[in-house]
């Protein structure tokens, strides 16, 4: 009973130190990056079992947060997929300049759900001229504008522009995917893993050497400067135990 009594109490200290003598029970809307949903849903139930706090999460694409927070959306925290627009929110007043990290580096797979098509590399791409492939929009997400970089470098382009399926956003270039109205998509990796490892269908996972990197930042809003629970729950992204968790999903590190 002793022992139980230290480790009760060892864990209380942790989460004080953690995150200091703030109030319980704040709330905050968070603006998710599609691509990071399932992880953030997973990382917002255990920070909400902890503190008390909750979250409402809110997923879509990081072009069109990046649009409705320039015109006053009530948004506390923005996980972008990528680190421009927390830049450009920063630098037109809106977020602030000292709470900005990485919180995640995007990977980026080919996907199909047949389990014999893709072969662990590019071939399926030249293959066949009748293969749809589905990609988000460039200009939206970073993603698409990834997947790109990789068609340009492959130097396959002009074998596939006739046959490219533009999502809005990842989400929706998986979902392409998922229900058949294209053979193969570029999708974020973690969209395909399941328990660290890929599920169903196969996949390639494209080397990083072939695009800009995919830094995904997190930033505070100005209005949330003063909200406890959307200060806490970007430090709590930050810990060790949280970066495991985001990378089991099938991302590289973030900042610490």
């Amino acid at each position: 009973m002793e022992i139980q009594i230290r480790n009760l109490l060892s864990s209380v200290v942790f989460v004080s130190l953690v995150y200091g003598p703030c109030a319980l029970g704040a709330t905050a809307t968070i603006a998710v990056a599609s691509n990071f949903g399932e992880v953030a849903q997973h990382l917002a139930d255990e920070f909400e079992s902890i503190t008390g706090h909750e979250l409402t999460l809110v997923m879509g694409a990081s072009g069109r947060f990046y649009a409705q927070i320039s015109n006053g959306a009530p948004f506390d925290v923005f996980l972008s997929a990528d680190f421009e627009k927390p830049e450009n929110l920063i630098s037109s007043g809106l977020a602030l300049s000292d709470s900005v990290f990485t919180y995640a580096t995007g990977r980026l797979a080919l996907w199909s759900r047949d389990e014999a098509l893709i072969k662990n590399n590019a071939s399926v791409l030249s293959s066949n001229s009748s293969y749809k492939v589905a990609y988000a929009n460039p200009r939206l997400a970073p993603y698409g504008r990834a997947a790109v970089e990789v068609i340009h470098a492959l130097a396959l382009f002009e074998v596939l522009e006739q046959n490219l399926v533009q999502g809005e956003n990842i989400a929706q270039a998986y979902q392409f995917v998922f229900t058949g109205n294209a053979e193969l998509g570029f999708v974020a990796l973690s969209q395909v893993l399941r328990n660290g490892e890929p599920g169903f269908g196969s996949s390639w996972v494209i080397p990083a050497d072939l695009h800009s990197p995919i830094r995904q930042d997190a930033v505070l809003l100005g209005r949330a400067k003063n909200n406890a629970a959307a200060k806490e729950f970007l430090n709590f992204l930050k810990l060790s135990s949280s970066q495991a968790v985001i990378q089991s999903y099938g991302y590289g590190p973030g900042d610490r």
